[in-house]
C-alpha cells in the first residue's frame, strides 16, 4: 500500500485542451470549443458533451489524431515530476484511449481513459465514458492515499474520491466547484510541483 498522484490530462499536464486542437483539422473549432468551455464550467454534463464532441470528430482517422496529439505541449515541470515518479503516478483522462495513448506513453505512467472501438483506423463507437471517481476507486485497491490534481467539472468525482485534492489553474482558471472541494489551489506549475514533492 502506498501514496499515489492522479492527474487530469487536458489543461493540467498539457498546456492545451486536446479536442479543440483536433477540431481545427475538420473545421469545427468554434463548435468544439464552445462544447469544451461549457463542459469545463459544468454547464453541460461531461458525458453528454464528450459523446457529442466524439461524434463530431469521429471522421478523423485515428492515426491522424495521434499525429496531432503528439504535438500537444506538456507543462514540462509537471511532466518531469510524473516521469521521475512514474510508479506513483496515474493519468486519469476523459479522452479516448486510442487518441491519447501515444501522449501518455511519453510520460511512462499508467492511465485510465474513456474507450472506443476502432476498425480500419476509424472510431466506430465509444464503448466507455470514464467516471473518474470509479477510476480512483480502482486505484485505491492497491494504494492507501490518493492525491488528485485537476481543473474542470469532469474532475469533481475524482476530487470527491481522493484523500487530498489540488485545483490547478496554470492553463485556465479551475471551476469554482472544484476550488471549493480542494485542499489546495495553485496557479503555477513550479508551485504545484513543490507542493507535490512536499506531499510525497
Amino acid at each position: 500500500m502506498s501514496k499515489v498522484f492522479c492527474f487530469d490530462l487536458d489543461g493540467t499536464i498539457t498546456k492545451d485542451e486536446i479536442l479543440p486542437i483536433l477540431s481545427k483539422e475538420v473545421g469545427l473549432f468554434e463548435e468544439i470549443g464552445a462544447l469544451t468551455e461549457a463542459t469545463i464550467k459544468g454547464v453541460i454534463p461531461f458525458r453528454k458533451s464528450f459523446l457529442l464532441r466524439c461524434k463530431l470528430l469521429a471522421e478523423i482517422p485515428v492515426s491522424k489524431v495521434q499525429e496531432v496529439v503528439e504535438s500537444v505541449r506538456f507543462n514540462e515541470d509537471i511532466a518531469t515530476f510524473i516521469r521521475e515518479n512514474r510508479q506513483q503516478c496515474y493519468v486519469i483522462t476523459g479522452n479516448l484511449d486510442c487518441w491519447v495513448q501515444p501522449l501518455v506513453e511519453r510520460l511512462g505512467c499508467k492511465f485510465y481513459s474513456s474507450k472506443a472501438k476502432v476498425i480500419d483506423n476509424r472510431i466506430i463507437n465509444v464503448t466507455e465514458v470514464i467516471n473518474k471517481g470509479a477510476a480512483i476507486a480502482e486505484v485505491r485497491c492497491s494504494h492507501n492515499q490518493i492525491i488528485a490534481v485537476g481543473d474542470g467539472m469532469g474532475d469533481v468525482p475524482m476530487f470527491e474520491a481522493a484523500d487530498v485534492s489540488i485545483a490547478y489553474g496554470g492553463t485556465h482558471r479551475p471551476i469554482q466547484t472544484l476550488v471549493e472541494l480542494s485542499d489546495y489551489v495553485t496557479f503555477n506549475e513550479k508551485s504545484l510541483c513543490r507542493l507535490l514533492s512536499t506531499l510525497s
